[in-house]
């Protein structure tokens, strides 16, 4: 340590006392390893530094002279000392290397040889353990001790012992401290004055498993120090009033899951634990409703710590109530189980072509579907901070032109699925919604896989009779029924704006003239032609850029064809 206010890092002095703290005195004025043999009797010194050495310090009168030992003929790093197990013995070792790449070094040093013979009774002489006042009792006891004589040469061995005799001392006020609750009066707070109960504290108060029948006695406000083993004199805590216990009202119910997980799957078992803080306990009654219909009384729930063993068959969110009710009063405790099932599928449903700055409707399909709250995570491109919602859709706007992922993770207890989808961002597009008629939607089973296949086939299709690139086509069926798509017609890259638009304009009369000449059919399971007409010859197209837009109709109905001659079918599958 060092003199002064704190701990300096710079100044790491050794101090050495005689009298167990009672007084120091400084011994060095850097870090040393210190070693203690023969009870103390030999203190050995072996500065810490980071250069090679080959000379220890040792003293044999409590530090208050040094002498010097060549250990070693080399010098050698020293990492630390060693001695046998206990203080008792005269030899040790010093360990460490020559080099920072050899191997240890260890160095025995035998200090036997130095002290001629044992020590006598006449070679110790005795002194007492005082504390800074000079009072001998400490903690209850005043006890003498015997050392070896700065003048004395010899060898203490291993009998040696360093107490000589104890003897209890009477108590005095300085044995004994504040009890809970209570503190020294103010302004001096000595040990000399007297302990008052805290404004917040009722010493007549019974403690808190006090039970009906028992009694207990509570503090005048004084407690003997522990371990303090003084006997007789004066005794704070004499004269103890005695109360008998009264009916307390519970207090500090709680519930709690053995399993500490508050979401459990249909049929697992489920362990709950009622614990009471305060109150009566041995004639409270506890009404338990576990949410589902179950519902019971015990009695004596809490001391005998029995668990309430329970299984939940469905899915839901139950909500767990016990109440605990005496005479006196009553408290309760309420907790919510989710019982969910597993998350088995996730599909991100998102139109694949948006319009910048316009409202996009990203949903989440999970199953099952009827899940309770499940939380989303929506990352948008490359935003590392997630948005969050209970519901399975999120309403956005792309701000910039581009290709934009969108990914969403759906938890629900302790399952959690994920799923990604790419957004292209366009300043212009056509967009052709498609209608279908009834016939199509006996054959629309409503999932994603089946709704990217029609609108697949419809794109290959249109491509192939009007020679328009596939990439600058999509066809997007909506979820749900009646089923009805969307045509999003893009705008060539890499032209002219006023060029683009006219070529525009002549892709969309293409495609509306293969429509109305019903050129675009495919063949259905189940002996159905799909022909794909526009159902309203005069609308026109929707235009999208900056917000506006256009619609047109495109009717799909599905004819039931008797075939007499040749035709071809259009066969799909799913990719």
């Amino acid at each position: 340590g060092n003199l002064g206010s704190q701990l300096v890092e710079y100044k790491e002095e050794m101090y050495i006392t005689s009298d167990c703290g009672k007084t120091w005195r400084q011994v060095f004025e850097e870090e040393h390893h210190i070693l203690y043999l023969d009870h103390g009797g030999v203190i050995v010194a072996i500065k810490d530094t980071s250069i090679p050495l080959k000379i220890l310090k040792f003293s044999i009168d409590e530090g208050q002279t040094w002498s010097t030992h060549n250990f070693t003929s080399t010098s050698v790093f020293v990492d630390g000392l060693l001695s046998e197990p206990g203080d008792e013995t005269l030899v040790m070792t010093v360990f460490g290397h020559i080099s920072y790449r050899s191997d240890w070094e260890l160095v025995k040093v035998d200090f036997r040889p130095s002290f001629p013979r044992e020590c006598t009774d006449d070679d110790y002489e005795s002194w007492e353990l005082t504390n800074l006042q000079g009072d001998n009792c400490i903690m209850g006891q005043q006890r003498s001790f015997r050392k070896r004589k700065i003048s004395s040469w010899c060898i203490k061995g291993r009998s040696f012992t360093s107490a000589l005799t104890s003897k209890v001392c009477e108590c005095v006020n300085s044995d004994f401290l504040c009890d809970y609750g209570f503190e020294r009066s103010a302004p001096l707070k000595s040990e000399s004055s007297k302990c008052f109960a805290d404004f917040w504290f009722n010493p007549e108060a019974p403690p808190e498993d006090c039970m009906l029948g028992q009694a207990y006695t509570s503090s005048t406000g004084y407690r003997k120090v522990v371990s303090n083993v003084c006997e007789g004199g004066i005794d704070l805590q004499q004269n103890l009033a005695q109360h008998m216990c009264p009916l307390m009202a519970p207090k500090g119910l709680k519930i709690s899951i053995r399993e500490e997980s508050l979401a459990v799957k249909p049929g697992e078992d489920i362990t709950f634990i009622v614990r009471q803080e305060q109150g009566d306990i041995l004639n409270t009654k506890y009404q338990v409703d576990l949410g589902d219909g179950f519902k019971a009384i015990y009695v004596n729930l809490t001391m005998t710590g029995e668990p309430i063993r329970h299984r939940y068959e469905n899915p839901g969110i139950y909500r767990v109530w016990v109440k605990a009710e005496n005479v006196a009063g009553h408290d309760e405790a309420v907790v919510f189980i989710r019982v969910n099932s597993p998350l088995q599928a996730l599909n991100l449903e998102v139109v694949p072509v948006v319009g910048r700055n316009q409202e996009v409707n990203l949903t989440a399909m999970i199953l099952p579907r009827n899940q309770n709250l499940t939380v989303f995570y929506w990352w948008i491109g490359n935003n590392l901070q997630p948005l969050l919602t209970l519901d399975n859709f999120l309403v956005t706007e792309f701000a910039e032109t581009g290709n934009v992922r969108v990914t969403v993770q759906a938890s629900c207890g302790s399952s959690m699925l994920q799923d990604s989808k790419v957004v292209h961002v366009f300043d212009h597009f056509h967009v052709l919604p498609l209608k279908f008629t009834k016939h199509l939607d006996m054959y629309n089973p409503d999932i994603p896989e089946w709704r990217e296949d029609i609108g697949r086939v419809v794109t290959q299709l249109l491509s192939k009779e009007t020679n328009i690139p596939e990439e600058t086509l999509m066809t997007v069926v909506k979820p749900g029924v009646p089923t009805t798509a969307d045509l999003h017609v893009l705008l060539p890259a890499n032209q002219p704006k006023r060029k683009r638009s006219v070529t525009s304009d002549k892709r969309i009369a293409t495609i509306k003239q293969a429509l109305n000449a019903h050129n675009i059919s495919f063949f259905l399971r189940g002996g159905y032609w799909v022909l794909v007409t526009l159902a309203d010859s005069d609308s026109d197209s929707q235009r999208i850029g900056g917000g506006s837009g256009y619609w047109a109709i495109v009717v799909l109905f599905v004819i039931c064809l008797v075939a007499v001659g040749a035709f071809i079918l259009y066969k799909f599958k799913r990719q």
